[in-house]
């Protein structure tokens, strides 16, 4: 099971971050030990002082696929979920420095947190046009619409499947629209695709 993510694919995250603007999808993986246990809190790691959360829609593989054509693409998928990318910012910012991976910063123990249930792409009139919005402390912190994807999800799917062989049960992360901020102790992160609650995190 593969953790496949998409940075920067909404541009007003770009901008709040002072990133610039990819020509292609940019892509970094997460280990299947960054996933945060289900019903189980996510600690804030002792080797970082700013951990931001980044919501993301999440796609599921279901068949075996490479050099996937993006007219197919569709095919490859049944369900959208909801997830966190959480990310060691501080960290993250003195890899980039120093031109290093980004690993630490994302793939650590609990950095993914993937909703506690599936909905099936069938429900949506258009799958490039899904609201989804993450709450902490019952405030809305990240509201998002799949419309404003750089790369849409059947784009996002033959891109990487033309590096990566994408197979049954892996995991996209499309992307996170801006307003991604710290996370304390005691807050809790709740997420929702329009208006089902896919996730709900405590912060310890």
């Amino acid at each position: 099971m593969k953790l496949i993510c998409i940075g920067r694919n909404y541009a007003d995250h770009i901008t709040e971050l002072k990133n610039e603007k990819p020509e292609d999808p940019l892509i970094f993986q997460k280990p299947d030990t960054s996933i945060l246990l289900k019903k189980q809190p996510f600690f804030i790691p002792e080797f970082s002082d700013n951990v931001h959360y980044e919501v993301e829609v999440l796609v599921k593989i279901n068949r075996v696929g490479k050099h996937i054509q993006e007219k197919f693409a569709h095919k490859y998928y049944n369900e959208i979920g909801l997830g966190i990318d959480f990310t060691a910012r501080d960290l993250q910012q003195k890899l980039k420095e120093k031109g290093e991976p980004w690993e630490k910063a994302k793939g650590f123990d609990g950095a993914a947190v993937i909703g506690e249930k599936w909905l099936d792409k069938s429900q949506f009139s258009d799958l490039n046009d899904i609201n989804f919005s993450l709450q902490k402390n019952e405030e809305v912190v990240q509201q998002g619409n799949t419309s404003l994807m750089l790369w849409k999800i059947d784009e996002i799917i033959a891109y990487i499947s033309s590096f990566f062989t994408l197979k049954i049960g892996d995991v996209i992360f499309t992307g996170t629209p801006s307003g991604v901020g710290k996370v304390s102790p005691n807050d809790q992160l709740t997420g929702f695709i329009e208006n089902d609650k896919l996730f709900s995190i405590h912060i310890k």
